[in-house]
């Protein structure tokens, strides 16, 4: 990629391509790149210690070892090698405006960089659909915890189709072409002012997955008001002297979807022998403690705590699609209009500043997804502040 902002050529691919602008110097006076330099560093070092901290949360908790958070792991690891490998490679590039490192480390370079942003953007997708099938579809996501293939299947498919996204290109498109169009002193990827190349890879990289994302967090948020609309927390007001009140709480009101009702039912494990009291009980009976009554009270308070997390993560998968598409979209927009127009129309630091908002995506991601999961901030405390995680831990006893 290249340092528009501190008016030097760079390059930038999937995160990277070049343009030639005067020296720094020119431009810039020392102290400028001195802030800046400080400001990327910073940048590396926050996307770094955010996602180590993931994986040893990963780790070190055992209860944080199951199908979902598999993919919170994945993601983390795809940013974590964006902070560490991808930029600290580019910040002496972008601020001096010449690569020092050679052709093969910079082929090396770009390889990685295209592929972790790749996997990256890939992994959210993935994260936002096993988020829709937990909700949609509880009884068959449920169903299939205990398959580890899946998910590792799954795992594996990211990181083939990021690569094969961008990497081949990256590493035979010269040859293909018969000639390479970069400096020696420069590195960028060959078809950096390929427009259709560019067009292609950036819907399949960024349109495909906004939409993706779009879809999936709709589909949840309709389904969780036609729940609450018609679904078992309305259901679960019966009146308690009831006896059929349980026998509500399970069946959705007419009009609701099948998977409402399956979500209804996978809430709560049915009781080996379902008891009904008999219309010639007596009035008092109604009023009183029975089986039947405690069942219904249990089964409606994780009916309304499965809504209540549920809306939870329909508002996350909100947050998530809002700044993956304020991350993602300006780069993506002024990498195909600059491809398009030969790099002439597209002032550098503009690009620049969509350049270091793309990667900063994958700074924000440990926070986006890991914080809100109350797990994951268990764990963080565990790692960060053991004495007051033991005092809570000996709090709740």
């Amino acid at each position: 990629m290249h340092n528009s902002t501190a008016g030097t050529p760079h390059v930038t691919g999937t995160c990277n391509e070049t343009l030639s602008t005067p020296p720094p110097s020119s431009e810039f006076s020392l102290g400028v790149l001195v802030l800046l330099a400080f400001l990327m560093v910073l940048l590396a070092l926050v996307t770094i210690l955010g996602n180590v901290l993931v994986i040893l949360a990963f780790i070190m908790d055992r209860n944080l070892r199951h199908r979902s958070n598999y993919y919170f792991l994945n993601l983390a690891i795809s940013d974590f090698a964006v902070g560490a490998l991808c930029m600290p490679l580019y910040i002496p590039y972008s601020l001096t405006g010449k690569w020092h490192l050679g052709r093969d480390v910079c082929k090396l370079w770009l390889v990685m960089d295209y592929l972790m942003c790749t996997a990256s953007v890939f992994n959210i997708v993935l994260i936002s659909y096993d988020r829709f099938l937990s909700v949609t579809k509880a009884v068959s996501y449920r169903a299939q915890q205990g398959i580890t293939s899946s998910p590792v299947i799954k795992m594996v498919a990211i990181w083939v189709f990021a690569f094969l996204l961008y990497c081949p290109a990256i590493l035979f498109w010269e040859h293909v072409a018969g000639h390479s169009v970069v400096a020696v002193d420069q590195c960028h990827a060959e078809f950096f002012h390929n427009w259709y190349f560019l067009l292609c890879t950036s819907t399949l990289e960024f349109f495909v997955p906004l939409v993706s994302v779009t879809y999936f967090n709709v589909h949840i948020f309709h389904n969780i008001q036609r729940r609450q609309r018609h679904g078992s927390a309305q259901d679960c007001e019966a009146p308690k002297g009831s006896s059929l009140s349980w026998r509500l709480c399970l069946l959705p009101r007419p009009g609701g979807s099948s998977s409402e009702a399956e979500e209804s039912v996978s809430s709560s494990t049915r009781p080996k022998k379902e008891s009904l009291v008999t219309e010639n009980s007596s009035p008092s009976q109604g009023n009183s403690v029975t089986p039947e009554n405690d069942f219904s009270a249990s089964f409606c308070a994780r009916a309304r705590s499965k809504l209540q997390q549920d809306k939870k993560i329909a508002k996350s998968l909100a947050i998530i699609v809002c700044v993956f598409a304020i991350c993602w979209a300006p780069y993506t927009l002024l990498m195909i209009i600059r491809g398009a127009c030969q790099g002439t129309c597209v002032h550098n630091s503009v690009y620049e500043i969509s350049f270091w908002l793309l990667w900063t995506n994958s700074s924000l991601n440990p926070f986006l997804y890991s914080l809100c999961h109350v797990k994951f901030r268990m764990a963080f405390m565990k790692i960060l502040c053991p004495k007051k995680f033991a005092t809570l831990r000996l709090g709740s006893f």
